[in-house]
């Protein structure tokens, strides 16, 4: 959150702007000015601030543009710039468009590449900045990249990054990376940035342990093969199980949308509620997540191995089996 809120400011004090653009179903954080941008809060505890405006997320299965659209990135991120255009109308000026890299609470979403590129494209334009959220999704979980906004393409860099828990492990630990000159207008204020914590020599030397352990293990390697060990058993259930609409994910950031027909998309939100309950029995702790609460997001500590996933999935196939062979016999 003090990461996020950082990253607020220094993109306010940097375009001397305030207008913030948001996903749908967003969350940064729980500080008050935090709760402004994300959506995920705000719609549950206050009315939407005029200086905050919210988009359409890339969501590809149940989203405005789904797979079947000859260009998704294109058509979401049009969505921004009629926005953008919108503000402007109203004489008010875009300072940042805030995203996670892989929102997560909305669903464990994965945009469709070219999507960021796009966006930063109007938001540059407008004179504001890009803003990646990588506190849930940073340090090589994805796999493939050690930075999940990179899976977007090696020519997309934002103009801030946010980072958070996996720095630390478990210790609370953040991190704000940005240029110099955006750092440079914000110092020019006079007003220093201080934090009581900031800078504890503890925090930082934990923070290089995790690094190294990182690299010395090869997680993000092992993030990669795991993940796609476990995406390949989850679609063999999806071939078993009606009630899985669909299988996403990257790396150790995986998403099941329950759903209770898969013509219509019909969310399974109370199934899913079921299952999280269930598995707990099993002393397997997952989660479910999107506005519709029917998304069961996996998201296993890095060291997760190939048994793990196999002993997840299978008790995943014996709650869904148990479950249809209940609705039979009610039927």
């Amino acid at each position: 959150s003090e990461a996020n809120d950082l990253a607020l400011q220094l993109a306010q004090r940097y375009t001397q702007h305030e207008d913030i653009v948001v996903l749908e179903n967003a969350y940064h954080g729980h500080l008050n000015s935090l709760i402004d941008i994300s959506p995920y809060k705000f719609k549950k505890l206050r009315p939407q601030k005029d200086w905050v405006h919210v988009v359409p997320i890339p969501d590809t299965y149940r989203g405005k543009y789904r797979e079947d659209h000859p260009d998704p990135s294109s058509a979401y991120a049009s969505e921004v710039k009629t926005v953008i255009d919108e503000i402007e109308k109203k004489n008010r000026k875009v300072a940042a468009f805030f995203a996670e890299s892989l929102p997560s609470v909305a669903g464990q979403i994965i945009p469709p590449a070219g999507y960021f590129q796009k966006v930063a494209e109007h938001i540059r334009n407008a004179g504001g900045l890009f803003v990646a959220d990588e506190i849930q999704v940073g340090f090589g979980r994805v796999g493939k990249h050690f930075w999940a906004f990179q899976l977007q393409g090696e020519d997309f860099v934002p103009d801030i990054v946010t980072m958070g828990k996996p720095i630390g492990n478990g210790h609370p630990l953040a991190c704000v990376a940005t240029t110099k000159e955006i750092a440079g207008a914000f110092a020019a204020t006079g007003v220093e940035y201080f934090n009581t914590f900031g800078g504890s020599p503890v925090s930082c030397a934990i923070g290089l342990a995790v690094l190294e352990v990182i690299e010395k293990e090869d997680l993000r390697g092992n993030a990669t093969r795991v993940g796609t060990y476990m995406m390949n058993l989850l679609n063999e259930q999806k071939s078993k199980h009606p009630i899985i609409g669909d299988v996403r994910g990257v790396g150790l950031f995986i998403g099941v949308e329950l759903v209770k027909d898969r013509q219509q998309r019909t969310p399974a939100t109370e199934e899913a509620e079921y299952v999280v309950a269930r598995l707990k029995k099993e002393f397997i702790v997952i989660s479910s997540d999107g506005p519709d609460g029917n998304v069961l997001k996996i998201k296993p500590p890095m060291c997760f191995n190939m048994e793990d996933a196999q002993f997840i999935v299978e008790k995943v196939d014996s709650v869904f089996t148990e479950m249809e062979m209940n609705k039979m016999c009610t039927t």
